[in-house]
C-alpha cells in the first residue's frame, strides 16, 4: 500500500512541478498557450488510450458510456458554478480554477487505477508517464491564471499539495480495494474521469489555446496526442 501511495503522490506531483515553473519561471502567453495546446492533446489520447480503452475491457460498453457522461455532468455542473452570475472573480481566474476542478476529478480516479498496477505487481509505465505528462500542462495553466490573477505562491502550493495528497491516497485506496479476480477493476472510475477529462480540456485548456495559437493550435495537439499514442504501446 506504500508503494502504490508513492506512486500516486509521484503522479500527482507534476501539478506542482507545473505550478513551480508558473510562477518560477513566468511563462509568455505564448509559451503557455503552446503548453495546453500540446497538453490538450496528451489528455485527449490519456482519454482514449488509458482511460475508455482500458474501462471497455472489463466493463459493458454501456455502462462506460453512462459514466463518461456523468463524469461531464459533474464537470458542467461545477464550471457553472465556478463562472455563475453574481461571482466575484474574473474569466481569467474562473477557469484556472476550472482546470484545477478538472485536474481533481481526473486525478482522483486515475490515481485509484494506478493503484490497481501496483496491486499487480508493477506500476504501469504507460499509465505513469501519461498521468505525469497529463498533470504538468494542468498545473502549469492553471497556476499561470491564478498567478495573473494576484494568488500568491504560497497559497496555490497549498492547494496543489492538497490535491497531491488526496490522490496519493487514492492510489493507496485503489490498492486496497480493487481487486480484478472479483470483478473491481475501477472501470468506472476510469469512464468517468474521462467524461470529466473530455469536458474540460473543451471548455477550457482548447479555446485559450486556440485564442493565442490560431491555425497552429490543431497541430499542437495533434502532436500531443501522437506522444500520448507512443506512450500506450509501452
Amino acid at each position: 500500500m506504500l508503494a502504490a501511495f508513492f506512486w500516486g503522490f509521484v503522479g500527482a506531483a507534476a501539478l506542482i512541478v507545473g505550478a513551480v515553473v508558473a510562477y518560477v519561471g513566468a511563462p509568455s502567453r505564448r509559451f503557455v498557450a503552446v503548453i495546453m495546446a500540446l497538453g490538450t492533446g496528451l489528455l485527449i489520447g490519456s482519454v482514449s488510450f488509458e482511460l475508455i480503452d482500458e474501462a471497455v475491457k472489463t466493463e459493458s460498453v454501456a455502462w462506460v458510456g453512462v459514466f463518461t457522461l456523468i463524469g461531464a455532468a459533474v464537470f458542467t455542473a461545477g464550471d457553472w458554478w465556478l463562472v455563475r452570475p453574481g461571482r466575484e472573480s474574473s474569466e481569467e481566474t474562473s477557469n484556472a480554477l476550472a482546470i484545477v476542478f478538472g485536474a481533481v476529478l481526473d486525478g482522483i480516479p486515475e490515481s485509484f487505477v494506478l493503484g490497481l498496477t501496483v496491486l499487480e505487481g508493477r506500476v504501469s509505465v504507460a499509465l505513469l508517464c501519461g498521468v505525469l505528462l497529463s498533470n504538468f500542462p494542468e498545473g502549469l495553466t492553471s497556476s499561470a491564471g491564478l498567478h495573473a490573477s494576484g494568488w500568491k505562491l504560497g497559497r496555490v502550493m497549498r492547494m496543489w499539495l492538497v490535491i497531491v495528497l488526496v490522490c496519493a491516497a487514492s492510489a493507496a485506496l485503489g490498492y486496497a480495494a480493487l481487486d480484478p479476480a472479483s470483478g473491481r477493476t475501477g472501470a468506472l472510475a476510469q469512464a468517468f474521469a474521462a467524461g470529466a477529462l473530455l469536458t474540460m480540456v473543451c471548455d477550457t485548456m482548447l479555446p485559450e489555446a486556440f485564442a493565442v495559437q490560431r491555425v497552429y493550435t490543431g497541430s499542437l495537439v495533434a502532436i500531443g496526442f501522437s506522444v500520448a499514442v507512443v506512450l500506450s504501446s509501452i
